[in-house]
């Protein structure tokens, strides 16, 4: 079973996210927790100084947090997106063409399932911000 499932190679991020509303009241706080609701386009101004963005799904049909990591990748984010919560295995191929690059589910994903939810589709038809170029576009190369 995985607790935190990360398709990232740098150090994890291990301070305490704290809210939006509070991020942008402190100066030093390295990680955010974007609540559904919440517009993560706040964050914009200040992502040279984020490490970490949780975006907390309390149930697993709740998808805003789905354009909050979309806006943020395309806002130039490099940091670490990393989905909370009622994340499931069946999702996590979708969160990551979101921009999602970590999983922390409140009930651990079996590491298989996951391995071939993210393995599934080797070509792709929406352009999105994990880097995969859409089928229809390599139709022309």
């Amino acid at each position: 079973m995985v607790e935190l499932l990360r398709l990232r190679k740098d150090e994890t991020h291990s301070e305490a996210a704290v809210t939006v509303e509070a991020f942008l009241g402190r100066t030093n706080a390295g990680a955010v927790r974007i609540e559904p609701g919440e517009d993560g386009r706040e964050l914009i101004p200040h992502l040279d100084r984020i490490r970490l963005v949780e975006v907390n799904f309390p149930v697993f049909g709740d998808g805003r947090g789905y354009s909050a990591a979309r806006i943020l990748r395309e806002a130039g984010f490099t940091g670490e997106i990393r989905a909370v919560g009622d994340v499931l295995v069946d999702q996590i191929a979708y969160m990551r063409r979101c921009g999602f690059d970590a999983f922390a589910p409140d009930t651990p994903l079996n590491a298989d399932d996951a391995k071939n939810a993210l393995e599934r589709w080797g070509e792709v038809y929406q352009p999105t911000t994990d880097g995969r170029r859409p089928i229809w576009a390599q139709r022309h190369e």
